[in-house]
């Protein structure tokens, strides 16, 4: 996962673009929007990101502790 491209995704497409994305990789279709990743499971996988960052700003939550908070998810879930 890269974070770059995650805050990319953010900042440029809406939760609606990225969930359709999302679940177009998951069923092995192209996506409708770009995502850069190196196969299928990285952009996948920073759809999911983007997608759960985006749905906690709806939530009112501040961009940063939204990232901050995923990664750490994702750093505790490898340990």
């Amino acid at each position: 996962m890269k974070i770059p491209v995650v805050k990319h995704l953010c900042e440029t497409y809406s939760l609606e673009e990225i969930t359709l994305a999302e679940e177009q990789l998951a069923e092995g279709e192209v996506p409708s929007i770009q995502i850069e990743g190196e196969d299928e499971g990285e952009q996948l996988t920073h759809a999911f990101a983007a997608k759960y960052i985006l749905e906690r700003v709806a939530e009112g939550q501040e961009f940063k502790a939204a990232l901050r908070e995923f990664t750490q998810k994702v750093r505790t879930s490898i340990s």
